[in-house]
């Protein structure tokens, strides 16, 4: 019988840490991580050992129709080499006792969601889910939490956290309502997160509570149907009686020529620190001027120091990525919640983010529509809502006219101009209105047509918007009547950010 599951959902309080705490909290935090590499190691030669036994070969060749079978033939696998989640955990129990400081930094409760973590990660390897299985280093290792908030690390009814001797005061906002609907629900069990501010530490504790969460009455999601184009820099999508095209990341600073600086710098520093890592300078003739050539880095693996000035300029360029990230993370949370505010039946074609990351590399990077199109999925079906996806090959939505014929366009072409006479209409608006009518990969021109008329002024309106936005400056567009205008030019100008060494206000949860 399968385990019955609560909704839940985090809540991030920051917590207020002097500087003995800071420092036993980092004791704590290496402890953990050098025990989760300890328990990784042992649960990575389990597995090979699993991988390799004839058991396992054995249930592999047993066909999938007889699923039972071959469920126990697998677990029989598992158990001969005591490759479980449970005997990890015993495991991970002896040899934090072994260890004995390990134990006194750590209690059991700890210890064993350490344990289970490591066992997921090589059970994702096992499955083919994950390619191989990366130790931590202390500047990845970000977090531990607890089993159950009876035991461990425990959040009291006083509002402050327990753990092992150590308590910890959270900075609280009881009149956020968000905070306060979180506050009000049972605890499930606790998550210490450390991240890296502004070059300082800074401790923040995530409480896993049971319930829904707190609904914003400008974040509604309504019941409706709405057809998605996802694109490298932007999304369309076409409701019931709306229809927009939202750029992905607006006005989120780049940090570009800053991060220039700080690589050059970093890469000077490293060659001074390492000047036998690198092939020789070579001198370089063109025409009558001489220039030198610096060596490449020599293959293979080799020892690197890294100076005081080196770390320093790393430092500041995470610091940087950071910034630019959750700027990008809260731009584009903005555009799910304007999309789900017309309808939570999502029709989009299923693309591949993949494939553009590979072709586009960092503009995929800035603006994350694999971020935006997940997201979606996850608050529409969590609302009752559905995201169905259909293939592009076989839809070919950008190059469908209205009479079912198809004609290639060149990328650059955003203009689709329809054969039947239609007036022009913007390329993704139009195939997010086509999306709207596809079912089990087939489009439906009846249904095409017989919507059209209604629609058709909606999409030339927001053709119309975008190209007002992309024209209007950001004063201008915040006095605009359209509130779509309103939410995609809310942010900072680029300038006025980089400029302002002050920390923003963008929610990075």
């Amino acid at each position: 019988m399968a385990r019955s599951t609560k909704p839940s959902f985090v809540l991030e309080l920051p917590l207020i840490v002097n500087s003995k705490q800071d420092s036993e909290l980092q004791s704590r935090f290496n402890a953990a991580m050098r025990l989760y590499n300890n328990v990784l190691g042992e649960a990575k030669t389990r597995m090979e050992l699993v991988r390799n036994s004839k058991t396992y070969q054995a249930a592999r060749k047993i066909p999938g129709d007889n699923k039972k079978e071959r469920d126990v033939a697998f677990s029989n696998a598992r158990q001969a080499y005591r490759f479980t989640d449970y005997d990890l955990q015993a495991y991970a129990n002896r040899a934090a006792k072994d260890s004995k400081w390990i134990a006194e930094k750590i209690d059991a409760q700890t210890q064993q969601k350490l344990a289970t973590r490591a066992f997921k990660a090589v059970e994702r390897v096992l499955f083919g889910k994950a390619k191989n299985l990366r130790f931590k280093v202390p500047t990845r290792f970000r977090s531990v939490e607890g089993k159950t908030n009876k035991q461990g690390i425990r959040w009291k009814k006083d509002n402050h956290l327990v753990w092992a001797g150590l308590e910890l005061r959270a900075i609280i906002d009881y009149e956020n309502e968000v905070v306060k609907h979180g506050l009000s629900c049972p605890v499930k069990y606790c998550r210490i997160i450390r991240r890296e501010l502004n070059s300082k530490h800074r401790w923040f504790v995530q409480l896993v509570l049971e319930g829904e969460t707190y609904q914003k009455p400008q974040n509604y999601i309504a019941d409706g149907l709405i057809g998605l184009d996802l694109n490298v820099s932007n999304i369309a999508f076409v409701a019931d009686n709306h229809a927009d095209l939202l750029p992905f990341a607006e006005g989120v600073p780049t940090f570009q020529r800053e991060i220039a600086v700080l690589q050059r710098q970093m890469q000077r520093s490293r060659r001074a620190s390492n000047p036998n890592n690198y092939e020789p300078n070579v001198e370089v003739r063109k025409g009558r001027r001489i220039f030198i050539k610096k060596g490449k880095p020599k293959k293979g693996k080799r020892q690197w120091n890294k100076s005081s000035n080196y770390r320093k300029a790393a430092q500041k360029k995470r610091e940087l990525e950071r910034r630019k990230t959750a700027y990008a993370k809260s731009q584009n949370r903005r555009v799910v919640n304007e999309i789900l505010r017309h309808g939570k039946n999502i029709k989009a074609e299923n693309v591949s983010v993949k494939g553009w990351q590979k072709r586009y590399g960092k503009a995929i990077a800035a603006k994350s529509p694999g971020f935006v199109q997940s997201e979606l999925k996850r608050k529409a079906e969590k609302a009752g809502g559905r995201f169905i996806k259909f293939s592009t090959q076989k839809t070919a939505l950008s190059q469908t006219h209205f009479d079912g014929s198809r004609i290639k366009k060149l990328l650059s072409d955003r203009v689709h101009r329809d054969v039947t006479g239609l007036p022009p209409h913007h390329r993704d608006l139009f195939s997010a209105f086509l999306s709207r009518y596809v079912n089990q990969d087939k489009l439906s021109l009846q249904d095409t047509r017989s919507e059209y008329s209604r629609l058709e002024p909606i999409l030339l309106e927001a053709w119309q918007r975008h190209l007002t936005r992309k024209q209007v400056g950001a004063s201008e567009s915040r006095m605009s009547d359209s509130p779509l205008e309103r939410v995609s030019n809310e942010p900072l100008i680029v300038d006025q950010i980089a400029a302002s060494g002050k920390k923003s206000n963008v929610d990075v949860a």
